[in-house]
């Protein structure tokens, strides 16, 4: 591989995404592009008068025809929601955007990984495997990953341990269907439900009380607190996808949960959702499907549910 990734859209996430990776090394060529190109030079020279305190990382504004020979190219370009706009609305404004970013894009970088964070990301995750006929291990969606990071640095807080040490995931639409896979949960191998239980001297740690209800409401409405303070959220989800990128760069397998096309995985098929994810080099090797509750597993149907239900409104 050639570590040469392209960042589609220069506003506050791709921005932020760009940097990040400039920051963790782990890309050696990026190209920004975005319909206002002074933005996305602007940008690229920023971050690329960062380089000599960061990594010595080729970044420049460029066109679709730059992209290729990219080993990635991360999609961020979308608009938000308008004051009365609707979410079908939003989604099928986006879904356009695709349809005329895609031929472009895959014209030059055929073979690319696609990985996609604007939203619905979810749907548009779906809507360029079906318009594209890239194979599905090569699209990638960030979907529950910033959920599932936004979960893990709440229980890290309420158990006053790392937040590297916590595994715990978010499955399911990156949305209001979204659901905490509690029976996976664990502290460095310790179920939740064991952890105060196997601590020999209770005072050393402090382990808070808490609802799973409250916890729930906290990775779904912080995301909202975040945009209402200071308008839009980008760290986040910019940390997410350099783990991806990373892991996609890895001599290791990694696993995730992100968004996929399913086939079959508790019995849903024909959406993307996310579920946990092995990634390569070769892009998803492999869905898991780790044992959930039968509570969980109806809301991971509900959730491919609320998703078609979005799909069948939207032309495609």
């Amino acid at each position: 591989m050639k570590n040469k990734v392209t960042v589609i859209g220069a506003g506050s996430v791709g921005a932020t995404v760009a940097y990040t990776l400039v920051a963790t090394g782990s890309v050696a060529e990026i190209v920004l592009i975005d319909v206002n190109e002074a933005k996305a030079q602007g940008e690229a020279l920023d971050i690329r008068q960062a380089t000599p305190y960061l990594h010595p990382v080729k970044i420049y504004c460029g066109t679709y025809e730059d992209a290729a020979d990219s080993d990635i190219v991360i999609v961020t370009s979308g608009v938000g929601r308008k004051p009365g706009q609707s979410r079908i609305d939003l989604t099928q404004t986006n879904v356009n955007i695709l349809k005329s970013i895609a031929p472009q894009i895959v014209k030059y970088a055929p073979n690319a990984l696609y990985l996609f964070v604007a939203n619905p990301v979810d749907i548009l995750t779906y809507v360029f495997c079906k318009i594209t006929g890239v194979p599905k291990n090569r699209v990638i969606g960030t979907g529950t990953t910033l959920d599932s990071i936004r979960l893990r640095t709440r229980l890290s807080e309420l158990y006053s341990v790392n937040q590297k040490q916590v595994h715990a995931y978010v499955l399911g639409e990156h949305g209001d269907s979204s659901f905490v896979a509690w029976s996976a949960a664990d502290i460095s191998g310790i179920p939740l439900d064991e952890y105060e239980k196997s601590l020999t001297d209770k005072t050393a740690l402090t382990v808070s009380s808490y609802t799973r209800e409250e916890v729930e409401e906290y990775v779904k409405k912080s995301g909202g607190q975040i945009i209402a303070g200071k308008g839009a959220t980008f760290y986040g989800i910019a940390a997410s996808v350099a783990q991806i990128v990373n892991s996609i760069y890895s001599s290791a397998y990694t696993i995730l949960p992100v968004s996929t096309v399913l086939d079959g995985e508790y019995g849903i098929s024909d959406v993307a959702l996310s579920t946990l994810c092995a990634i390569s080099n070769e892009g998803i090797v492999t869905t898991l499907t780790p044992k959930l509750s039968d509570e969980e597993v109806e809301k991971m149907h509900h959730s491919a549910e609320v998703l078609k239900g979005v799909l069948a409104q939207i032309e495609i």
